[in-house]
């Protein structure tokens, strides 16, 4: 596209009178578009970058008799923990992933704080979104009202579920199957949320998880005043970037910190 725009711009200077620069721009454009390129082809649409698809099984809840609220993920994806899990102590938890829009995160909180409800937050986050065909999210809000959107374009296998307190979702899955036994696994379990997030990871995985492989995993639980000191909500978060095995190694990390029922 370089060469054409300056050779463009050096015949438009050459071009003597203001009949012979249009018929110049016009020859030009023609030329461009029999090659295959467009002036269009500039603004370029996030789903079309060369960003890889975030394909994932990932899990938003809420526990509302410890007031938390979390997200767990897993994907073959390097460092999906930098990118899909958002939560606020208060206010729910945010998935987003498959050609992942990360606004989706901050603006969702953002909603989800003014008293919007998971559906509702989803209707805005992706009603002018041009690339919403193409993305994936999943919500909890403050009182544990779920929500999840899967795009007509996502990669099969994809879909999700709800429940009470939950959403589930997955993108280029082995199966439906994936998010079903994520699904039941979280509703079977009881204990700490961060184990049961936990649970329903290992289940998915069980059920053949992301069909291209493992890579990463995450986990992010939230709660007033949870973190360090008191000083934050992260009471929970633990991420494992690059591994062969992550769902279990993030598994042997949380029981670092917190003993497995």
């Amino acid at each position: 596209m370089r060469p054409f725009l300056f050779d463009y711009a050096f015949m438009m200077k050459q071009a003597k009178g203001s009949l012979a620069a249009l018929l110049v721009g016009l020859c030009a454009i023609m030329l461009a578009t029999r090659n295959g390129d467009s002036p269009m082809a500039f603004k370029k649409s996030p789903a079309t970058k060369n960003d890889p698809p975030i394909c994932t099984f990932s899990l938003v809840a809420y526990d509302p008799e410890h007031q938390e609220w979390g997200v767990a993920v897993a994907s073959k994806f390097l460092a999906v923990g930098s990118v899909v899990p958002w939560a606020k102590a208060g206010v729910g938890a945010i998935a987003t992933q498959s050609h992942a829009n990360t606004t989706y995160g901050p603006k969702g909180l953002e909603l989800l704080s003014e008293g919007k409800s998971a559906d509702e937050v989803i209707k805005q986050l992706t009603i002018d979104d041009m690339s919403k065909d193409v993305r994936q999210v999943g919500i909890i809000d403050a009182k544990g009202n779920a929500a999840t959107f899967t795009g007509a374009k996502c990669m099969v296998w994809a879909g999700g579920k709800t429940g009470k307190h939950y959403a589930c979702q997955g993108n280029i899955l082995a199966g439906e199957t994936v998010v079903d036994d994520m699904a039941k696994a979280f509703e079977e379990s009881s204990g700490p949320l961060a184990w049961r997030l936990i649970s329903a990871l290992e289940a998915a995985e069980k059920a053949g998880g992301d069909k291209r492989g493992k890579q990463s995993a995450a986990i992010l639980v939230v709660r007033e005043k949870g973190g360090y000191s008191g000083f934050n909500d992260r009471m929970i978060d633990f991420r494992v970037d690059d591994h062969e095995t992550p769902v279990q190694e993030l598994a042997r990390i949380l029981a670092l910190r917190l003993k497995r029922p």
